[in-house]
């Protein structure tokens, strides 16, 4: 999940559990806003990991170290320790009232908990029991950028911004509405750049929707009556919700790619059913095999698509087939960043080919899609070879 909706979600937490407050404003520091900027920070924190990414000629350590020791569990009650520690100075330093230093443990504890469960439920991998083991649990269940739950997550803490003030609760609402009237066409413009166009008809859904939750209360009366903390309780339950539908989905894409495997009577290494924008409805299934990795597109919407669950119908399918192996496919798989993208990647593909006398190898992830027909996908590593076997290059490619 993106770093920006993690600090939204500990926000929509501290607010609806933990009895937190906005986080601005012109008063005096009060206790209440502590336990908002402690949890958002709580659940920012554990993406301090790619600085040292950002800091460092690595490349490798996006797949090896992003997503490791701030996020794991084993090591969780440290960072809540230390980051509880220094928010616990800080308020002494400055005279604030602060919540006692174990509350603040249990506040940084949950949303630290929060990004780890965040990450957890994306295809990318998470590797929470790091340092003791170093693999990459996903469930696969939200898209790693899903505009809808960072929606859900930030709509409720707008509303009770602007309904907290009796007198001005019209003009704020307003100029929120006006604010983000655009945003929907704007993420639309987004991703028709990018190679993946959004329906119209979710926009105008999206818009539909995002008109009424702010209006409707405001031309009825009836959203100055509904507390501060009613509007993010609600927003934490309508996000539980949607992820739990996420669930639901998962499970009946799960089951179409299991039945097409038994269908196609396929060997596989693993399965799995990936989320694809912009809603519940599509899912990307692979399957991997000894010769190459078989992928379904699937929109669970249409009963007609592949098959549905009461019955079948004609099934269509990718496959992705490795290169045949040879001196030059074996010579990359030698190589120990080669051997790291193997072991980070779930699903993938090789491929060969020549470049006038240059030997070509490139591994993709297809968990990763490619988007764009004139750039590679991500997470697509390359190496290529003179024709004595010497590398030429090697990395990620350039997209």
């Amino acid at each position: 999940m993106d770093t920006i909706t993690h600090g939204i979600a500990g926000a929509l937490i501290s607010k609806a559990v933990c009895g937190g407050d906005d986080l601005f404003s012109t008063r005096a520091m009060t206790k209440q806003r502590i336990v908002t900027w402690s949890l958002m920070i709580g659940a920012i924190f554990p993406d301090a990991d790619t600085i040292r990414d950002m800091l460092s000629t690595n490349e490798m350590l996006m797949i090896t170290w992003h997503r490791s020791i701030t996020h794991s569990l084993v090591c969780l009650p440290l960072w809540a320790l230390m980051l509880a520690a220094l928010t616990w100075w800080i308020a002494r330093r400055f005279k604030w009232e602060s919540p006692s230093y174990a509350t603040l443990v249990g506040i940084y504890a949950l949303g630290i908990l929060s990004h780890i469960f965040l990450d957890l439920v994306t295809s990318f991998g998470t590797m929470i029991w790091s340092p003791l083991q170093w693999s990459r649990p996903a469930w696969d269940i939200i898209f790693i950028i899903d505009f809808s739950l960072s929606t859900l997550l930030l709509l409720p803490q707008m509303l009770a911004w602007a309904y907290q003030d009796h007198e001005r609760h019209k003009k704020r609402v307003l100029v929120l509405w006006l604010i983000l009237l655009p945003i929907p066409l704007l993420i639309a413009g987004f991703a028709r750049s990018v190679g993946a166009p959004i329906s119209p008809s979710y926009v105008m859904g999206a818009e539909v929707l995002l008109s009424a939750a702010f209006l409707v209360p405001a031309l009825s009366g009836w959203g100055v009556r509904v507390r501060h903390v009613s509007w993010n309780r609600a927003g934490l339950l309508a996000t539980t919700c949607y992820i739990l539908a996420a669930f639901y989905a998962h499970h009946a894409a799960l089951e179409r790619v299991k039945k097409f495997a038994v269908l196609e009577n396929l060997d596989t290494t693993s399965i799995g059913a990936l989320p694809l924008p912009p809603s519940l409805w599509h899912w990307d299934g692979l399957l991997n095999t000894a010769r190459g990795v078989y992928e379904i597109r699937m929109d669970l919407s249409d009963s007609t698509s592949l098959f549905s669950n009461s019955g079948s119908s004609p099934i269509a399918y990718s496959f992705y087939p490795d290169a045949l192996p040879n001196r030059w496919t074996s010579a990359a798989q030698a190589l120990p960043e080669v051997q790291k993208v193997l072991w980070f990647a779930r699903f993938p593909v090789t491929r060969f080919h020549k470049e006038g006398e240059t030997a070509v190898v490139e591994i993709s992830d297809l968990r990763f899609p490619k988007i764009r027909p004139d750039r590679p996908a991500s997470f697509t590593y390359r190496v290529e070879f003179a024709e004595d076997g010497a590398v030429l290059s090697k990395g990620w490619a350039k997209r």
